[in-house]
């Protein structure tokens, strides 16, 4: 599923039009990626959580080369399923 059936979902399963539906979305991943932005947890109860892994500077190598790079240090989103997901998933 992508943004636009989202959005399509929602304002099928609501009394919205489109476009207040397509502002319901963005509003909600806006949201989501400022929380994350400043470093918060995103959690949504029984489906999944969101949250930034911090990354130390190491020294790694360039595949083509084998040349040794500094890797400078880093932050990045995670995506961790729930529990009720999970199950739903294998049932």
């Amino acid at each position: 599923m992508n943004k636009l059936e989202l959005i399509s979902a929602l304002k099928n399963n609501t009394d919205i039009s489109k476009a207040e539906a397509a502002a319901v979305v963005e509003m909600f991943f806006e949201n989501m990626a400022d929380a994350l932005t400043k470093g918060d947890r995103v959690e949504i109860r029984g489906l999944c959580s969101f949250y930034v892994k911090e990354y130390k500077s190491y020294i790694g190598r360039n595949p083509k080369t084998g040349e040794k790079v500094v890797i400078k240090p880093k932050k990045l989103p995670f995506f961790k399923s729930g529990k009720e997901l999970k199950e739903r998933v294998n049932y």
